[in-house]
């Protein structure tokens, strides 16, 4: 009976508040800290199918492209294409390369089928002059990637007819300008036949990939969860003493 007396506070409404509530902070930053390592996981996946796939051996561009291609499933794979560059280019700008501001330089090459192929032939000094493409038919190798898109929150490209500077590389939007039959991905060039020379734009660095902050995000969370418990238990033995009788 003594101790039922002792503890009937902590069944008071007030308390039962506080319980409440730490048991949802307890509980909410424990499902956070395990959903930044469902995110870790998926990460280190997206990582090991971008290695695997850019370790694969170049392919034919041809040998990939039907009319049900989703882009996502030949995202990042080496290919091949040979064809001649139109001298119409684009300023692709807010990159980076190497720790540093950068613009790249997007050129339409007709390949062999009579189809546009958007290259990424690498990075210029910010707002530098796009070299001008080579004037003769040449052999390309590099990686596929999606168009993008514009994403909530950012900022929109001028409203113009013809593009000269972009935010992104958006194939739906730069198709008019080109005219022909778009491929629905673009190429980021890794070599060339003839080969860039000193003049053309630097090839792009391979992606580096890395883990991002989930893992310790994910034990940032549990820490406080943590301490949300040893506050609540630190606040019940407080009270325990205030309410103790004097000796």
């Amino acid at each position: 009976m003594a101790a039922a007396s002792k503890f009937g506070f902590l069944l008071r409404p007030k308390w039962l508040g506080f319980h409440l509530l730490c048991a949802c902070a307890v509980v909410g930053m424990i499902f956070a800290g395990m959903w930044q390592l469902q995110r870790l996981d998926q990460r280190r996946d997206a990582n090991a199918e971008f290695i695997e796939r850019i370790e694969q051996a170049p392919v034919p561009l041809e040998s990939l492209l039907a009319d049900d291609l989703d882009p996502d499933v030949v995202a990042n794979r080496r290919v091949t294409a040979s064809g001649t560059y139109l001298p119409d280019q684009v300023v692709l700008f807010n990159r980076s390369q190497g720790g540093r501001a950068v613009d790249n330089v997007l050129t339409p090459l007709v390949i062999d089928d009579g189809r546009v192929l958007i290259v990424n032939r690498g990075a210029i000094p910010v707002e530098g002059q796009a070299p001008s493409p080579p004037a003769v038919a040449v052999t390309i190798e590099g990686r596929l990637r999606p168009s993008e898109v514009r994403q909530r929150g950012e900022l929109s490209d001028a409203d113009t007819e013809v593009i000269a500077q972009t935010r992104r590389v958006d194939l739906e939007r730069l198709a008019p300008q080109f005219g022909g039959d778009l491929v629905p991905l673009y190429v980021e060039l890794v070599s060339s036949e003839p080969a860039a020379g000193p003049a053309d734009p630097a090839l792009l660095d391979t992606p580096v990939l890395g883990e991002g902050n989930h893992l310790s995000y994910a034990f940032q969370w549990f820490i406080f969860s943590a301490c949300v418990a040893a506050g609540w238990v630190l606040a019940i033995r407080r009270s325990l003493r205030t309410r103790a009788p004097n000796p």
